[in-house]
């Protein structure tokens, strides 16, 4: 099976859907360690996606136009740091995909680990700082080891989404070192990062808009 810009178009739909509807949980998280307003920032920032792909001519658009599109969008519906954080990752993605009109399960690895790489440096984020590379970094990792072993994309996905939870679970026992939430110290200790929340509930999406494809 491939992959074409229709099919990316879906899967960034139910993303959306899935941000709208984890939107008060990824808030109430971030009102603890944060400033309450992660999940509104998501739900803003995917929304927007979500209406500026529904103008596009996607019979004549390939991959990377669509990703490049969903990241400008995102970034202008979202000033806070997760602006920036997707839409680095979307371009990555889309560069990572460049001259191709549909996409091969390897192709969609390569693009989903782009994704990951290029939040992490934008952040300047390393594993351990609980941020959302606490979640996106083993999930690629998790990608990566799946695509060598052979696995199809729809395994891959499955394993990503694991790697995700564990890691969004493991950022309860850190102390944040990376933007707002740094400024707690110890006190954002037993609380799980929003961003890595976030980060899983988007990877899920992905798997799930995709999942007819795989």
């Amino acid at each position: 099976m491939t992959i074409d810009a229709a099919d990316l178009k879906r899967m960034f739909d139910t993303i959306a859907v899935a941000i709208e509807a984890d939107k008060d949980r990824l808030c109430q998280l971030d009102g603890v360690i944060g400033d309450a307003d992660h999940g509104i920032a998501m739900a803003l920032g995917f929304n927007a996606v979500r209406d500026a792909l529904g103008s596009l001519d996607l019979a004549a658009t390939e991959p990377t136009a669509l990703l490049n599109t969903a990241a400008k969008s995102f970034l202008n519906a979202v000033g806070a740091s997760s602006g920036p954080l997707y839409a680095t990752a979307f371009m990555r993605g889309g560069a990572a995909v460049k001259g191709k009109a549909t996409l091969a399960d390897a192709d969609f690895t390569a693009l989903f680990q782009a994704m990951a790489q290029g939040i992490k440096d934008r952040g300047k984020a390393e594993p351990g700082e609980k941020t959302m590379v606490d979640a996106w970094q083993p999930a690629a990792e998790a990608v990566a080891a799946a695509t060598v072993a052979g696995k199809t994309l729809a395994q891959c996905l499955e394993a990503a989404l694991a790697a995700a939870e564990r890691g969004a679970e493991a950022t309860k026992d850190m102390i944040a070192a990376k933007g707002r939430s740094s400024r707690l110290g110890e006190r954002s200790l037993g609380h799980i990062d929003p961003g890595a929340a976030s980060a899983v509930t988007v990877i899920g999406a992905m798997r799930k808009g995709l999942a007819s494809d795989l």
